[in-house]
C-alpha cells in the first residue's frame, strides 16, 4: 500500500490513463472519413483502423497483466504510457496506411500494459474500504473519455486535423508517464520468481485473434471457420492452463472462486448487451431521424454522462454494500432501456430516445464501478494485474460480441444494400431485432451478477 502522501499521484496518473484510452477510440471514429481521405484507404482499410488497436489489446492484456504480477506493476504502467505516447506522436507521420495501421497496433501493445496495471496498482495503494470509491472515480474518468472524444475529436478534426488527436493522446500519455515515475518504487512483486508462460500466451494469442478477426468476417465462411478454429484453441488452451505450474492465468480462479468468475461473466454480458446500442443509434438518428452529425453526437452524451456522473456514487456504495445487489439493480435498469428501443419507429419522439439512452446510462454506471469492485475484492495481491487484464479482457470481447450480433442481424435483414433514408425501414426492422436480443441477453447477465455471493464479511 502507498503512503498517504504517495496516494494522489496513483490516484491522478491511473485517472488521467483511464481517460486517455477511451478519449482515443471515440475521438477517432470522428476522426475516421478524414483518416480515410488522407491514405486514400477503402472501407475494409478503414475498420482495420480501429480493429487493429482493439485486437492489439486484447490479444496482449492477458500476458502483460501475468508479466506484471511476475516483474512490477508500476514498471509496465510506466512503459506501457511511453509506448502510447511515443505511437501516438509518430502516427501523425507515416506517408502510407500499413505504416499507419502499425503504429496503431503498437498504441494497442501501450494501451494492453495501461490496462492490465491501472486497476491493480489503484486497488494496491488504497485500503480495502476506500477501493470502490477510488474505482468509481477511475471509472468516471474513462466515461469522461467516451464523453468528450466525439465533441474534441470533432473540433480538433475539423478546425486543426485528424493529426492534432493523436498529439494530443500523446501529451496525455507522457503526462501519465511522468506522473508513473513520481510512484513509489514497489516491494517484491508477489509472483516474483514465478516462470513465464510463453508457449501458453501464444496459444492464448492465437485463439483470441481467430474469434475476434472472425466475428468480424460473419456472415461468411470465413468467419465461421475461424471462430471454429478460435474455439478450439481456446480449449486446449484451457487444459494447458491446467497442467501447468504456473500458467498464464490460474483457471482455477474460475473454477474456485465463485465472485471472481460470475462477476467476469456478468461483464462480459453487459458489455456485449450495450456496446452496439450507439452505434445502432448513430444510423438510426443520422439515417432516419435525419439528424446531422453534430445534434447526434449532441443526444448520444447523454449516456457516457450518466455514467461518469453516477459511477463514482456506485463505488461508495459498493464499499457499504454488496456489490452483487449494487450492479444487479444496474442491470435490470439496462435491460429496461433496451426493451424500451424495442419499439423505435420512424415516428419515434426524441424525448423517448434520451430517457432510454439515460436509463442505459444509469444502468451501466450502477453496474460497472461495483463490479469491478467484486473482481479486485476477490482475489489476492499477487493477481491483481491479472484481474485487471481479465476485466479489461472482457470488456474487449464482449464489445466484439456485441458488434458481432449487429452485424449478423444486418446481413440478414439489409444484406448488401446501403445503410440510407430510403432503406430506414429495414434499418428499423434490424434494430427491433438487435434491441431484443441484447435485452434477452442482458436479462441472462442479471442471474450471472446475482450468482456470484458475497463480497463483504458479515
Amino acid at each position: 500500500m502507498a503512503t498517504p502522501k504517495k496516494l494522489p499521484i496513483v490516484l491522478f496518473a491511473t485517472t488521467i490513463s483511464s481517460f486517455t484510452t477511451p478519449f482515443m477510440g471515440s475521438s477517432v471514429n470522428v476522426a475516421l472519413p478524414a483518416i480515410g481521405r488522407a491514405f486514400s484507404m477503402d472501407a475494409i482499410s478503414l475498420s482495420w483502423v480501429a480493429s487493429s488497436f482493439l485486437l492489439a489489446s486484447a490479444i496482449m492484456l492477458l500476458p502483460m497483466g501475468r508479466l506484471a504480477d511476475i516483474y512490477g506493476r508500476k514498471i509496465f504502467f510506466l512503459s506501457g504510457s511511453l509506448i502510447f505516447a511515443l505511437s501516438s506522436l509518430l502516427a501523425v507521420l507515416p506517408e502510407t496506411e500499413s505504416l499507419f495501421i502499425a503504429l496503431r497496433v503498437a498504441q494497442g501493445f501501450g494501451a494492453a500494459m495501461i490496462f492490465s496495471t491501472g486497476t491493480a496498482l489503484l486497488v494496491s495503494a488504497y485500503p480495502a474500504g476506500e477501493r470502490g470509491k477510488m474505482l468509481g472515480i477511475n471509472i468516471a474518468a474513462v466515461y469522461t473519455g467516451l464523453t468528450a472524444g466525439p465533441l474534441i475529436g470533432g473540433l480538433l478534426t475539423q478546425h486543426l486535423g485528424w493529426q492534432a488527436i493523436f498529439i494530443a493522446n500523446a501529451a496525455l500519455g507522457a503526462g501519465a508517464a511522468g506522473l508513473a515515475l513520481r510512484m513509489e518504487d514497489e516491494k517484491t512483486p508477489a509472483a516474483a520468481g514465478e516462470p513465464f508462460d510463453l508457449s501458453g500466451s501464444f496459444l492464448y494469442a492465437a485463439a483470441l485473434f481467430a474469434l475476434m478477426y472472425g466475428f468480424s468476417r460473419l456472415p461468411s465462411s470465413r468467419g465461421a471457420v475461424l471462430i471454429a478454429a478460435g474455439g478450439i484453441f481456446f480449449i486446449i488452451f484451457i487444459r494447458r492452463q491446467l497442467q501447468k505450474p504456473s500458467p498464464l492465468i490460474n483457471i482455477r480462479l474460475f473454477l474456485r472462486n465463485r465472485v471472481f468468475a460470475f462477476s467476469n461473466l456478468a461483464a462480459l454480458i453487459h458489455y456485449s448487451a450495450t456496446f452496439a446500442v450507439t452505434f445502432l443509434m448513430s444510423l438510426y438518428l443520422q439515417h432516419v431521424k435525419g439528424l446531422t452529425p453534430s445534434q447526434t453526437g449532441f443526444l448520444l452524451v447523454i449516456e457516457p454522462l450518466l455514467q461518469a456522473v453516477f459511477s463514482p456514487l456506485a463505488g461508495r456504495l459498493s464499499d457499504r454494500h454488496e456489490p452483487r445487489i449494487i450492479s444487479s439493480i444496474g442491470m435490470s435498469i439496462t435491460v429496461v432501456g433496451l426493451a424500451g428501443l424495442i419499439f423505435v419507429a420512424r415516428d419515434t419522439p426524441l424525448w423517448t430516445i434520451l430517457f432510454c439512452l439515460a436509463l442505459l446510462g444509469t444502468g451501466f454506471a450502477l453496474f460497472s464501478s461495483p463490479n469491478v469492485n467484486a473482481v479486485m475484492s476477490s482475489v489476492d495481491g499477487k493477481f491483481y494485474g491479472i484481474a485487471s487484464a481479465m476485466q479489461a479482457t472482457m470488456r474487449m470481447v464482449g464489445q466484439m460480441l456485441s458488434m458481432g450480433i449487429a452485424m449478423l442481424v444486418f446481413a440478414w435483414i439489409i444484406g448488401s444494400r446501403g445503410i440510407d433514408y430510403e432503406n430506414g425501414e429495414l434499418l428499423i426492422t434490424s434494430a427491433k431485432i438487435i434491441f431484443a436480443i441484447l435485452a434477452v441477453i442482458c436479462v441472462g447477465g442479471i442471474l450471472a451478477s446475482l450468482a456470484r455471493g458475497r463480497v463483504h464479511k458479515a
